[in-house]
């Protein structure tokens, strides 16, 4: 259900802004999108596991408020972050 080491070094290459940026609200989002799939499809096999669907509903209400927080403090990168990620808002 979690993500390898590689994957989220992966994304965090992918989604910095700069050389060892790990905290930017991009990379934090695209890491909790790729749990979130995971997330997803575990749950799609596992239809009574609520301890993890617990778990999904936190993840993604973290996203939002992440988005959120991005979306009041630079709409461009907003808009070119859920663009890149596929996400419906």
């Amino acid at each position: 259900m979690s993500i390898t080491a590689e994957r989220k070094q992966e994304l965090i290459k992918e989604y910095a802004q700069g050389e060892g940026d790990t905290g930017s609200p991009e990379v934090q989002v695209a890491i909790m999108s790729e749990r979130i799939r995971n997330l997803t499809d575990h749950l799609n096999d596992h239809k009574k596991d609520h301890h993890s669907r617990r778990g999904l509903l936190v993840l993604v209400g973290q996203r939002r408020r992440l988005l959120d927080y991005l979306k009041r403090k630079d709409q461009s990168r907003y808009e070119g972050l859920i663009g890149r990620l596929g996400l419906r808002r």
